[in-house]
């Protein structure tokens, strides 16, 4: 039985060519031919004021915690329902993460339950776009401003996204992105930083780039480069680059053919959202995705347990998210959390993801079917609440 997987990498468009060509250019290392275009690109794609490809959205992450002066005892304030890496950057600084809960329409960030952790210890709100949809940020703009917070975009998932017409990378002071193998625009490992806020650009060259001032030694404004803050090797080599310039070019085709994937997995599933079985994706108001994940909510664990199984023992992969930060060992001891959490522990037992990935094409009618088969085959009694 072939197996369709959640996700499966694709060459879109002249990978190949460009990483032959960043080999006859001869410079592998980092900030290279390459790596300055997609730099340009991604500030265009998200109005960004400035953009600095890294090699892992966990490197741009943990920019985003040095920028934002983070020291022992500062408390950030994020969601648990989220990868380590988010929390990972505030720990790396001796900071605490603060987890507070989501709503349960969106999956993101609950900007009461943002208001309510303050402290006078709040140095900022990472706020994270769940499933590309941007979490409400002009409410947690708000929030951020009255209290003099850095507001962090974990936007990972999000590239082509909008809030208000906006896109994301350009919400908040700052914004992390993914081109992890998994996401929309890929490039095996890879990310990038997006910065507004004025004040933070020059010092964000320098700390990826080990915490010495060589851009601008290279653009001519000092005679000789030195190591003048903290920093370290976030730049992405070449080859990585010359990949993902070529993903970039056609990030706005990749956006509409996977948001087509998107549409079918919700046409199809309506009817079944409609009888109580299951609950389909809540498209925040005023925000547009990019197709990047299509989720579907459970009664129960059970159930989702159940469907997973189905889903695997007929060759499709169809796995549930995060298990929640504040649950887990290392949550425990290094942050803590605000309120029980109650949803975010409601969803991570009952959501559960369908293959999603640019080349699925005629495989989603299979997916749809297993999961059509599988309601089919409950009594009719057992209902989503």
């Amino acid at each position: 039985m072939s197996k369709i997987p959640l996700n499966r990498p694709s060459l879109v468009g002249n990978e190949m060519n460009y990483i032959l060509d960043a080999v006859q250019r001869g410079q592998l290392s980092g900030d290279g031919y390459y790596t300055q275009r997609c730099n340009a690109l991604i500030e265009e794609l998200t109005q960004s004021s400035k953009a600095l490809v890294t090699h892992s959205c966990t490197a741009a992450l943990e920019m985003a915690a040095i920028l934002c002066n983070l020291e022992p005892g500062d408390e950030v304030i994020l969601p648990s329902f989220t990868f380590v890496s988010t929390a990972n950057a505030i720990v790396l600084r001796g900071a605490v993460p603060v987890f507070v809960d989501i709503d349960p329409s969106t999956l993101n960030i609950d900007p009461a339950c943002v208001e309510d952790a303050v402290t006078e210890r709040t140095r900022a709100i990472f706020a994270v776009h769940y499933a590309s949809f941007p979490a409400d940020m002009d409410a947690l703009a708000k929030i951020a401003g009255a209290h003099d917070l850095i507001l962090v975009e974990d936007a990972a998932q999000a590239l082509g996204s909008t809030y208000k017409g906006r896109p994301a990378g350009s919400l908040g002071d700052l914004a992390a992105f993914s081109f992890h193998e998994t996401k929309n625009v890929i490039s095996g490992e890879g990310g990038a930083l997006t910065v507004n806020k004025p004040s933070l650009m020059e010092r964000a060259e320098i700390i990826r780039e080990k915490g010495t001032n060589r851009s601008r030694f290279i653009r001519g404004e000092v005679d000789k480069y030195t190591w003048v803050d903290i920093g370290s090797s976030y730049l992405p080599g070449e080859l990585i680059s010359s990949f993902l310039y070529a993903q970039l070019e056609v990030e706005t085709d990749i956006t509409k053919r996977r948001l087509s994937l998107f549409d079918r997995y919700y046409e199809a599933f309506t009817p079944l959202a409609e009888n109580g079985l299951l609950r389909l994706p809540v498209v925040p108001p005023h925000t547009t995705g990019n197709g990047h994940m299509f989720y579907l909510l459970m009664e129960d664990a059970e159930t989702r347990n159940e469907l997973s199984s189905y889903m695997r023992e007929n060759g499709v992969i169809a796995p549930f998210h995060y298990i929640p930060l504040h649950s887990a060992p290392a949550g425990r001891k290094f942050s803590r959390a605000h309120g029980d959490l109650a949803v975010t522990d409601k969803i991570s037992d009952t959501l559960i993801r369908l293959p999603m990935f640019v080349d699925l094409g005629a495989d989603i009618e299979m997916v749809i079917d297993h999961v059509t088969d599988f309601f089919s085959q409950r009594p009719a009694s057992r209902t989503f609440t």
